[in-house]
């Protein structure tokens, strides 16, 4: 007669390898989440697929002739998100990729004193929506927006991190 010791080791042998191959991750990157919302709730990455982690990246400056300090000078959050956005764009074009490649973002917004100093969802929200989940790029990454109180440059309402992964 075997002793519960043995019969949980063997239980856990057969058990633990068969419950592994039933949750084997998709061949495919692969969203999840209500089909309607803006963004993923999540996504699976297949194993051994290469990725791009971009840092922080922050706006460029909109309009060079105007005064530091200055709204004009780096925009609202959407005209800043709109750069960003097209600067990731560019970081992923030399590595290959396309805004299609991306599932994760990472947002940080600051309130905005022009805006009551709330942080402008709908600014980053109008960004975001025309770069993603559109006809050219059907494409919903999964996404974190966190608001915090300062970035580096107190002009800066938003500083945004991307993961894109090679497509097979």
């Amino acid at each position: 007669m075997y002793g519960p010791m043995k019969l949980l080791a063997f239980a856990l042998l057969v058990l633990v390898p068969a419950v592994a191959l039933a949750q084997q991750a998709p061949p495919q990157v692969t969203f999840y989440g209500a089909p309607n919302a803006v963004i993923s709730s999540g996504v699976v990455i297949p194993p051994n697929r290469a990725f791009v982690w971009t840092s922080g990246t922050v706006p460029g400056v909109a309009d060079a002739n105007a005064k530091p300090g200055t709204r004009e000078r780096f925009g609202d959050t959407r005209v800043q998100a709109t750069s960003i956005l097209k600067n990731i764009a560019g970081q992923l074009e030399k590595q290959g990729l396309t805004m299609k490649d991306v599932v994760y973002l990472r947002a940080y917004l600051v309130p905005d004193p022009t805006k009551g100093n709330r942080i402008d969802m709908e600014g980053w929200s109008a960004a975001y929506g025309e770069v993603f989940g559109t006809g050219a790029n059907p494409t919903k990454p999964a996404r974190s927006t966190v608001g915090v109180s300062a970035l580096v440059n107190s002009d800066w309402l938003i500083e945004i991190e991307a993961f894109a992964v090679f497509p097979k």
